[in-house]
């Protein structure tokens, strides 16, 4: 049966924020004699430090405290080169083509993403896909973000839909462990930051959203 609603995650789905951000952290590393494999690093794409933190990761391999290093200033640092590198970015492929799809056949959309609205909805502008969403639920809109099922529950809700009609897109093991856990079923979509990552307990998988847009469209 097709989907009677479609959930995105953010980052790393709609937009390769994700590798610009690694590549930051990547440099932070090596600045300290230390690499960062991506397996290691994966294990916060979706959620946030309280689940995995390359802060504290850090300090761990250096041996150093807290106190050694100034992480207000290097993540300001860092974070004005993400935006830098991001701002020249468009949506991931097959993007903008399977949202054209879905409001040509009525399928609603939206977006669950664990990070802020004033991050999701900066970006979503910048792209000119805002009003390509029914709902934009972002960090604060339940109690709990990914991997804790909250952010999908509340996005069921709001749709009034089984779960189970609910497809999700994710990139992330947190995200797929969150939209499990609130009963949707998950279509993973992997990039270069999170190809690493065991996607089996997916029920679909794709190498890019034009895959999945092949898979609805029965093309």
């Amino acid at each position: 049966m097709p989907p009677r609603a479609l959930f995105f995650d953010f980052d790393g789905v709609i937009l390769d924020t994700e590798w610009a951000i690694y590549q930051t952290w990547l440099r932070t590393y090596r600045k300290y004699g230390h690499d960062l494999p991506l397996e290691t690093y994966v294990q916060c794409i979706g959620s946030d430090f309280e689940t995995w933190s390359p802060e504290v990761h850090l300090q761990d391999l250096t041996g150093r405290p807290a106190s050694d290093f100034d992480w207000p200033a290097i993540n300001e640092a860092r974070n004005e080169e993400i935006r830098r590198n991001i701002d020249v970015l468009d949506a991931m492929p097959g993007v903008r083509d399977l949202l054209t799809w879905c409001s040509g056949i009525g399928l609603p959309c939206a977006v669950v993403s664990s990070s802020s609205h004033s991050w999701v909805d900066h970006w979503l502008h910048n792209l000119d896909l805002t009003l390509s969403f029914r709902h934009i639920i972002c960090r604060g809109d339940a109690p709990r973000i990914k991997p804790a099922p909250d952010l999908y529950q509340e996005a069921v809700r709001r749709f009034e839909f089984p779960a189970a009609d609910c497809l999700v897109i994710e990139d992330s093991l947190n995200g797929m462990r969150a939209a499990h856990a609130a009963g949707c079923p998950v279509v993973a979509v992997p990039n270069r930051i999170t190809s690493c990552i065991d996607f089996s307990k997916a029920e679909f998988q794709h190498p890019d959203l034009y895959g999945l847009l092949d898979q609805l469209s029965g093309s």
